[in-house]
């Protein structure tokens, strides 16, 4: 029984998770039964969420969510921004509405720092590879969607190659565990002592995007090799398929922390996807099968998302674990573009997930904000974390990334490449001819790994 879950950040800071109440239960605003009602919950979803974010406004920073905890200016790291930009990137792709594409765009920019790199010298007390990766991450996605590139500066697709490419250079890259990236960059960073699994998946599925768009297929070994490492270093059980979370470099990676988290799955899922795509390898066909079925089966009991480690005790899921279900959603919705063989087996989970996701927005003063407790069918209001909101962006994200989600057409073969589709891939962004393929990724997500204090175990998230 775990007796208490927080990131290692947020117990750094002493940061509290309060509940607070339920409300009463009452018929959700959103619907998702029809293409039509799906693109009307998406849009009003987007305006609800868009409202929370402050980097637009006069005197803000662009691409920053309120935070971080660490200063008391609000909940949330910047790696949820990071996955707040992607998500609105998918909206663009599959909906074709471009409403939020020039304050993406900002922040995108913004937050690239003076190398285009995602390493901003305002990051480094906290900055982890999973951080950059999932604004890398964003970038490749705006890329693959077709968000047009800022006059001046680097393409988007620019940007994500050139934080890979940070990503593997040997400084990144040492002989502990044999191998494998770090938790954090600078040496100085708490949890620089740790190997995770978020690291390591983020820059696996990056690695595995870039090549797709590309073509370089020095990317795509770096995708092989990563798989194989997290294989044999434990992380990745292929006995079941179960993910696990990390392992710390004194130790030799073999003090294997099994704690499970979705987000961590899902980047598998997605990298596998990419890698399929490109290669219709057997090696990746069967990876991608095994890694998406265990997905299911361990994190949508009853076909409904549900955060495994932390959901069954109310306050457990800290704020960047109420994030990882739009996240996770998002993934397996673009892997079915990808592997289309997926779709059967996928997209009806997908679909009763999000149905169960929109009957909890029913809160608030505007009568739609969205809950996280899917499975219970009712909202239930946010955790407060510190005294400084809002404290839902993770709930409304993932409510928005699971009902845009519905609008993947795995006949599109996934994302374009530069010069329009290949054989293998038929699909067209908004500013083409028809609905784009892929998931844009952080953590997005992502982007964690959690400490986990409980029976003497100790989990680490970032």
């Amino acid at each position: 029984m775990i007796a208490s879950l927080a990131s290692v950040r947020s117990a750094a800071v002493a940061v509290p998770l309060l509940l607070a109440g339920l409300t009463s239960a009452a018929e959700s605003p959103f619907k998702v039964d029809s293409r039509e009602d799906i693109l009307k919950s998406a849009k009003t979803l987007a305006e609800d969420l868009m409202a929370l974010y402050e980097g637009n406004k006069p005197g803000k920073i662009p691409g920053i969510l309120p935070g971080p905890p660490s200063d008391f200016s609000g909940p949330y790291y910047w790696w949820q921004a990071g996955a707040f930009m992607s998500t609105y990137i998918d909206y663009y792709r599959l909906t074709g509405d471009d409403t939020y594409n020039q304050i993406v765009a900002e922040g995108l920019m913004w937050q690239t720092g003076p190398n285009y790199d995602y390493l901003p010298p305002n990051q480094t007390a906290s900055i982890g590879n999973d951080d950059q990766c999932t604004w890398a991450s964003a970038a490749i996605g705006a890329a693959e969607a077709g968000l047009p590139d800022v006059k001046g500066k680097p393409s988007w697709a620019e940007i994500a190659e050139t934080a890979l490419s940070t990503m593997a250079h040997p400084s990144r890259h040492d002989d502990t565990c044999d191998g494998g990236l770090r938790w954090q960059i600078p040496p100085s960073n708490l949890g620089y002592d740790y190997k995770n699994t978020i690291s390591n998946a983020c820059y696996l599925s990056l690695a595995a995007r870039v090549a797709k768009f590309t073509g370089n297929e020095t990317y795509a070994d770096i995708a092989g090799d990563t798989w194989d490492w997290l294989v044999n270093v434990g992380f990745i059980d292929e006995e079941n398929y179960r993910v696990y979370d990390g392992g710390h470099v004194q130790n030799n990676c073999t003090d294997v922390n099994k704690a499970q988290f979705s987000i961590n799955s899902a980047l598998l899922v997605q990298g596998a996807a990419y890698m399929f795509n490109q290669t219709s390898d057997k090696v990746w066909r069967d990876r991608l099968t095994k890694i998406t079925d265990a997905t299911l089966e361990n994190f949508f009991p009853d076909d409904v998302a549900f955060e495994l480690p932390c959901e069954g005790r109310r306050d457990a899921c800290n704020i960047d674990m109420r994030a990882f279900k739009g996240i996770t959603h998002r993934y397996l919705a673009a892997a079915t573009e990808l592997a289309p063989f997926l779709a059967e087996g996928v997209l009806p989970v997908l679909k009763k997930s999000t149905e169960a996701a929109v009957k909890t927005c029913t809160g608030g003063e505007s009568g739609r904000e969205c809950g996280f407790y899917w499975s219970e069918g009712k909202y239930v209001k946010p955790e407060a974390v510190g005294k400084v909101g809002p404290f839902n962006v993770g709930e409304q994200m993932n409510v928005l990334a699971a009902v845009e989600g519905l609008l993947v057409d795995p006949a599109t073969g996934g994302p374009a490449s530069p010069d329009g589709p290949t054989e293998t891939n038929t699909g067209a962004g908004p500013n083409q001819t028809g609905p784009a393929g892929s998931g844009a990724g952080r953590f997005e997500v992502g982007v964690m790994t959690a400490m986990v204090v409980g029976l003497g175990a100790l989990f680490v998230t970032a």
